[in-house]
């Protein structure tokens, strides 16, 4: 064990955020810390990292090891260039190295035991040096920038004209270098693209340290992870496996205690009937026995009601009037900003009930398109056409459709007078609005909770076609699968752009790949996407994208044929297989019949009897020879 956290507390004025948290990291081992926006997950790691005290509760360190922790947010200053930033954490191989230079030279004019001792103090820092992987140091540093999504260009930028996000991997690329015995990494994803989650994804899961990570990146964490701590008003509860098993889990176990809960409730409405009736005799036993079972109920302990067991249940999206078959049809748009080119002759189509996503690295023109299609910018060349009866929806990061000084009650009435009441709680109920949070204000929301109620402005309004540029941005956990059980429930039209690859992964029926200024067509989810990646764009990368379509459609048709076919051959595999293990059984017990055959007076003193019982005894051997090969070759199939 590497980190013990035992009954940790922490409250704030009106709110306790942590209850009792306990858990341990192992060493080497892989983490996740996982809970709903406010749960208390940066509070805990800056509790560990003794940034802020708890109220209760002890933290340990085993003796010896170091911690590491990047924080959401850096604030790097200073004149050093990237690169010298990230070679600050070499210093001591740095200094190494000077010094076996410096000794280099003062060996060249030593003889005798001066020269001796020179030579064993410079071994001794080779050794050093070799064992710092000092050779490759350079190599590293550039390894780790690039990973991170630096280009050589701009090793030489000075951290404190960088961006918010580039600090961040700066400090992300320094921790990974220092190499501590536990790396606490706090959103580490955020400002990744999708090439860099990868490369950080391999890194984290070789590291050879234990890793702690705080993340709304399910993907990110199903590759890495091996544990999963979740805060949940308060209190922990571990859960081993990835983020899909602790996912899986966590519904079982909260299905059942929603059970647990409803048969409590069933019991309290009986009694409380049962103790109404027996009042109403108003006999003196009758009486007797309503106090009696009054006294009985106030010591029932009755289980809290499960957080969210049935926020969405029920409720689906449907816009109020639908499209032609055709939504939208993009020919030979291009667009560029200060002389450079985003993107051009982008051509494609998205048709009626298409769940479309649109990914690609960060530059590349992703929600710049989208923005062309919302009419907020005008392409350089090129042109798109909306279908018949088609309208659209557009969600925007900066989510400037709201009103900071309505409630969230009035801002969706306001705006659909002709929703009931019960209508809007239910569809606020399904973003995790419930009882009085319907009445607070839009200004008093955190970034999250205004995400939320702009997603469900959009999905109650008309729209058939609705544009999303980056809708999990926002959002913790809970709120993603809501937003996805949503859509998923939509029977419009979706177009979106997303880094989240769990999201997409559980949303998207087609995948449209911003890259090399071009689109490459994948027809499937980001699971199909990634198996078929390398693979089209090796083969599509500059022909027509609507070639890339039609080309991608034929291989999903042939690998369809081919996946029923392999699954017919599977089925024949599995057939013949117990027919196989059957006749090996019938034989092996006919062979034993004989066996007890031979084991009788009368067949012993009866050479035919004996002589065909052998031949027998011979043919089953044979055929079970044969039998256990043709059983080997179909299980190892």
């Amino acid at each position: 064990m590497i980190l013990d956290i035992q009954k940790v507390s922490k409250t704030f004025p009106g709110n306790e955020v942590l209850r009792e948290v306990s858990f341990h990291i192992e060493e080497n081992e892989k983490a996740a810390l996982v809970g709903i926006n406010g749960a208390g997950k940066s509070t805990l790691l800056k509790i560990i990292m003794q940034e802020m005290s708890a109220d209760s509760g002890i933290v340990t360190l085993s003796r010896g090891k170091n911690i590491g922790y990047l924080a959401q947010h850096q604030d790097l200053t200073g004149d050093a260039t990237i690169f010298e930033q990230l070679m600050m954490v070499k210093k001591d191989v740095l200094l190494l190295d000077r010094r076996m230079r410096a000794s280099e030279k003062r060996m060249a004019g030593l003889t005798g035991d001066a020269l001796e001792s020179e030579m064993k103090a410079y071994a001794h820092d080779q050794e050093e040096f070799d064992r710092a992987n000092g050779y490759a140091y350079r190599s590293e540093v550039t390894g780790v920038l690039k990973g991170l999504g630096f280009e050589e260009e701009d090793f030489s930028k000075h951290v404190g004209t960088l961006s918010g996000g580039q600090k961040t991997r700066v400090a992300l690329g320094a921790l990974l270098l220092t190499a501590p015995d536990i790396i606490m990494l706090d959103e580490p994803t955020n400002h990744l693209d999708m090439n860099s989650i990868v490369w950080l994804e391999t890194y984290l899961m070789n590291y050879k340290g234990a890793v702690l990570i705080v993340s709304h990146d399910r993907y990110f964490l199903n590759r890495v992870v091996t544990k999963v701590i979740e805060l949940d008003h308060g209190r922990s509860r571990t859960y081993m496996g990835n983020y899909d098993a602790y996912s899986r889990k966590k519904a079982e176990i909260r299905h059942a205690e929603y059970l647990a809960f409803m048969k409590a409730e069933q019991e309290r409405r009986h009694q409380e009937e049962v103790i109404a009736k027996l009042k109403q005799f108003n006999r003196e036993k009758s009486i007797r026995r309503a106090e009696s079972r009054e006294k009985l109920l106030a010591k029932m302990e009755m289980p809290d009601k499960p957080y969210g067991e049935n926020a969405v249940m029920g409720l689906s999206f449907s816009p109020r009037f639908e499209s032609g078959r055709d939504v939208l049809t993009v020919s030979h748009l291009a667009k560029g900003f200060g002389g450079i080119s985003l993107f051009d002759d982008l051509s494609f189509e998205i048709k009626k009930g298409e769940h479309v996503a649109l990914i690609g690295n960060n530059g590349t023109g992703k929600s710049t398109l989208l923005k062309i299609l919302n009419e907020v910018y005008a392409p350089d060349s090129g042109s798109f056409t909306l279908g018949a009866n088609v309208e659209i929806g557009y969600y925007d990061q900066e989510m400037a459709v709201l009103d900071m000084n309505k409630t969230i009650f009035d801002e969706i009435s306001d705006d659909y007078p002709d929703l009931n009441n019960t209508r809007i709680r239910s569809a606020l109920a399904a973003f995790l609005f419930t009882g009085e949070d319907v009445f607070k204000y839009i200004r008093d929301l955190s970034g999250g909770e205004r995400a939320r109620v702009s997603l469900c402005k959009l999905m109650l309004g008309s729209a058939n076609f609705i544009i999303l540029d980056e809708p999990t941005n926002h959002l913790d956990i809970d709120s993603r699968e809501i937003l996805e059980t949503a859509l998923n429930s939509y029977t419009g039209t979706l177009f979106y752009v997303s880094h989240d690859r769990y999201f997409i992964n559980h949303t998207a029926s087609r995948i449209l790949d911003l890259t090399h200024k071009s689109l490459i067509s994948y027809i499937g989810n980001y699971d199909y996407y990634l198996e078929k990646k390398e693979t089209l764009e090796k083969a599509y990368l500059g022909i027509d994208p609507k070639a890339v379509v039609i080309r991608e459609e034929t291989d999903a048709k042939q690998n369809w044929k081919a996946q029923k076919e392999e699954q017919a051959r599977e089925r024949k595999r599995a057939n013949d297989l117990k027919r196989t293990e059957k006749e090996i059984e019938e034989l092996e017990q006919e062979d034993a019949t004989i066996d007890a055959e031979f084991e009788k007076p009368e067949v012993a003193c009866d050479p035919v009897k004996c002589t065909d019982l052998g031949n027998r005894k011979e043919q089953i051997a044979s055929r079970l020879e044969e039998l256990y090969m043709i059983w080997e070759e179909l299980s190892e199939e």
